[in-house]
């Protein structure tokens, strides 16, 4: 049996116990968000980060066409000087909290990426979404933690591999892009 074929095996078998349901509703959000002109803010720790830049360049570039709006994304974990500023003043936990604040309008939408849903400074920003009017959304795994009550839409990945968690992170992730180009052919020229 290849080397492989176990952590494979998994993936798939989880995928199909992922609940996704709730996919369609992150993509009336998006697309609302794209007409309405409302941005979106998305954002995550380690590999959760690296999902949250990779999800904002998708929407930012994939989705651009001359007759249509743009989405209006930004990813909170990218900008290295606001974060560390914040970070080092006022501590980890105000990270994405602080500039979401500063950036934020009520009817703009938030996506929390965590793996375990209860890391705080993912949830101290949802709070502070929540408390703006934002529209809130949760990426999580395991048993969905604090991020699955927080989060107005949430999908928990139900597995405790991060690696499982931040792979169908992705995937869906794409999945909503992919979607969003198929409702619109003339996206599928690059």
């Amino acid at each position: 049996m290849n080397s492989f074929a176990h952590y494979f095996n998994e993936q798939h078998a989880l995928l199909e116990q992922t609940p996704t349901e709730t996919l369609e509703t992150i993509l009336e959000t998006l697309e609302r968000a794209r007409v309405e002109r409302r941005h979106i803010f998305v954002f995550g720790n380690g590999g959760s980060a690296s999902t949250a830049s990779h999800f904002a360049a998708d929407l930012g570039k994939n989705t651009v066409r001359s007759h249509m709006p743009r989405f209006q994304v930004t990813c909170l974990n990218d900008n290295i000087a606001i974060f560390s500023a914040y970070a080092n003043d006022d501590g980890y936990d105000s990270v994405f909290a602080e500039p979401l604040i500063s950036l934020s309008d009520p009817g703009d939408v938030v996506i929390a990426i965590s793996a375990s849903g209860n890391s705080p400074n993912v949830l101290r920003a949802v709070q502070a979404a929540n408390e703006r009017g934002l529209i809130t959304i949760g990426f999580a795994g395991m048993r969905g933690g604090k991020l699955r009550e927080l989060a107005q839409h949430c999908i928990v990945v139900p597995s405790n591999s991060y690696e499982h968690i931040e792979d169908i992170h992705l995937m869906l992730c794409h999945a909503l892009v992919a979607t969003i180009k198929q409702k619109h052919p003339e996206l599928n020229t690059a």
